[in-house]
């Protein structure tokens, strides 16, 4: 669940939102001199694992931070702390999504959106807005060998 700071917060209640905060939440601030002293207080307490935002007018975050360990050594096959964040920030962006009203959809090779709203036997792509990707989605098609030869 994620903490939201009232403006102009003070220390203290900066401070206990820090230490409540866990991995799967965030403290987040309505000011930029809120976000940058919670960022402080971070640095400061030596807190690993919380995550710090900065909301825009709408409640989404336009900037963030997270504190996190120092890689030891970084295991082959596995995500490096940056890539964890990015992910972080794509579930918001779904979660986002889902407040809107928004499904998304994959067909094969691309990602498209479309109303909640609309039934699971009424969907097609023809309705859709096509996701640009950017090449990152890959359906199950493109990726697990063909059975059939």
């Amino acid at each position: 669940m994620d903490i939201v700071l009232n403006l102009e917060a003070e220390d203290v209640v900066i401070l206990d939102a820090l230490h409540k905060c866990s991995p799967e939440d965030a403290v987040c601030c309505q000011d930029v001199a809120t976000f940058e002293r919670s960022k402080k207080l971070l640095i400061q307490e030596k807190l690993k694992n919380v995550t710090i935002q900065l909301l825009d007018e709408g409640g989404y975050a336009i900037r963030q931070v997270t504190s996190k360990p120092k890689n030891k050594a970084l295991n082959a096959g596995l995500l490096n702390s940056r890539q964890i964040t990015v992910i972080k920030a794509l579930e918001k962006v779904l979660k986002h999504c889902k407040n809107e009203g928004i499904q998304l959809i994959g067909y094969s090779d691309e990602l498209v959106a479309l109303p909640s709203s609309v039934p699971a036997e009424e969907i097609s792509s023809a309705g859709a807005l096509d996701i640009n990707c950017h090449d990152v989605y890959k359906g199950a098609d493109a990726i697990l060998p063909d059975e059939s030869t």
